[in-house]
């Protein structure tokens, strides 16, 4: 499977989910199921060097703690 980056829009708040799935539409499905109130803004390949470079949210709260 490959990994897929989905940007969500929870009210005024912006979030970004990294998920396993077959393709992007199954991705962005996955995720939505978990977030029925959401809003997918997006939905791509993950980039290993990109993400690197801007963490998420989680991760980056994972090396600074």
């Amino acid at each position: 499977m490959t990994s897929y980056t989905v940007g969500l829009k929870l009210g005024v708040r912006a979030k970004v989910l990294t998920i396993e799935a077959e393709d992007a539409l199954v991705a962005a499905l996955k995720i939505k199921l978990e977030n029925p109130e959401a809003l997918v803004t997006y939905d791509r390949k993950s980039n290993r060097r990109g993400d690197r470079r801007h963490p998420h949210e989680v991760q980056r709260a994972k090396t600074t703690g």
